[in-house]
């Protein structure tokens, strides 16, 4: 037996989509973003004053990092209980919407103090009894607008950690799908943000929990992230492409929430995590060696020829390969982390973390360590 959420209770899609936030009902709007970047391009007035229309108070809160830390998130729990809100958005890329979902909690429980207490087996106490959550994407690449977890970094001890309900109940209420806000977006965050929907979309396909429902959205995802990331890519202002983009992203979000990941993020997690690497731009690069590992098992390999012979490629580590050369995200890691004699002191910590990583249990080949070790490698030098 299985169960599924397939995403919010109501998702608000295309240009214009904001207004529905007129439609939320409520009095008090705490807006999470990562940095002042929305206030200065204009975006958060746009959502601001639809929400005053609607006879809402609003406080902004900026102080996100690009992966957030727990520090942040009790900070911003800390001002949410001053504020008393009964919607919290979560505006931006996933950094926004994971920190404005984990700061919800704890806002709800306040007697929480560490992020296990947020983690299965244990079960989130309280929700809903004070706010809501709406996300609206800046990004389209995490699908946090329609997931069920928060992934939020330990800075002390170098780890990610993903605050999450089993039961879907950390889906936000309402998603606002609106490409406008996603035009302003620099190229570089294009295309590590529509890879990390691509990687969403192929390693909830073929992971061993992956049933009808799941796969039926990650086939959807990566149909729509494929055919539209090159053109958000060349053509920043096409609102048609950047709508398909966010609509390839919440489906990768809702597949992956219904199935699982696998190795590419248990890499992409540990590189994140000790250098700081874009979690985006990680999965990108991980992307391509993650499938040819995987591609040792026959029904994984030819499950990846289904998803390529839909696109009319030869083989999916091809398609993919080309797509990140038409994007220019990088070959290896070693142009992304230059410090090689600091990799090298940190392999061993890089292995245990990809082993330890939540997603990694997913992969549908359970690699032993040297095989994990092996891989990291490959990752870094290319070969």
């Amino acid at each position: 037996m299985y169960s599924i959420k397939l995403g919010c209770e109501k998702m608000y899609c295309g240009e214009n989509a904001v207004q529905a936030l007129k439609t939320l009902g409520g009095k008090r709007a705490f807006i999470v973003m990562s940095g002042d970047i929305l206030i200065e391009v204009g975006s958060y007035k746009r959502v601001a004053d639809v929400l005053a229309e609607a006879g809402f108070t609003c406080e902004a809160y900026t102080e996100v990092e690009p992966e957030p830390s727990f520090q942040t998130i009790l900070k911003g729990a800390e001002r949410m209980n001053e504020f008393e809100p009964d919607w919290v958005i979560g505006f931006g890329g996933g950094s926004a919407m994971d920190a404005a979902k984990a700061m919800w909690v704890f806002y709800e429980n306040p007697d929480y103090t560490t992020l296990e207490e947020t983690m299965p087996p244990n079960t989130i106490r309280h929700l809903r009894e004070k706010a809501r959550v709406c996300c609206i994407p800046t990004s389209a690449g995490t699908g946090s607008e329609a997931t069920r977890a928060a992934l939020i970094k330990d800075t002390v001890h170098k780890k990610k950690y993903s605050v999450r309900d089993m039961n879907g109940r950390l889906v936000p209420d309402v998603a606002i799908l609106d490409p406008s806000f996603t035009v302003s977006m620099p190229k570089s965050l294009t295309a590590a943000s529509g890879m990390d929907a691509l990687t969403h979309a192929i390693e909830s396909y073929v992971t061993p929990t992956a049933n009808p429902f799941s796969r039926a959205m990650s086939l959807a995802s990566f149909l729509y992230g494929y055919q539209n990331l090159a053109l958000c890519y060349e053509r920043g202002d096409d609102l048609e492409a950047r709508a398909n983009m966010l609509a390839a992203s919440c489906m990768g979000g809702i597949a992956f929430s219904n199935s699982g990941l696998g190795i590419v993020h248990g890499i992409a997690h540990s590189f994140g995590a000790e250098y700081g690497v874009p979690h985006g731009l990680a999965n990108a690069v991980v992307l391509p060696y993650g499938l040819e590992f995987n591609s040792q098992l026959r029904e994984v390999k030819k499950q990846y020829d289904e998803l390529s012979s839909f696109v009319g490629q030869p083989s999916l580590v091809e398609a993919v390969t080309e797509l990140n050369r038409r994007i220019h995200i990088p070959i290896c890691m070693k142009e992304v982390v230059k410090d090689e004699q600091l990799f090298i002191e940190e392999l061993e910590k890089l292995t245990d973390k990809a082993m330890s990583d939540v997603a990694t249990p997913f992969n549908p080949i359970s690699p032993t360590r040297e095989e994990m070790q092996s891989l990291i490698l490959k990752v870094y030098y290319g070969e």
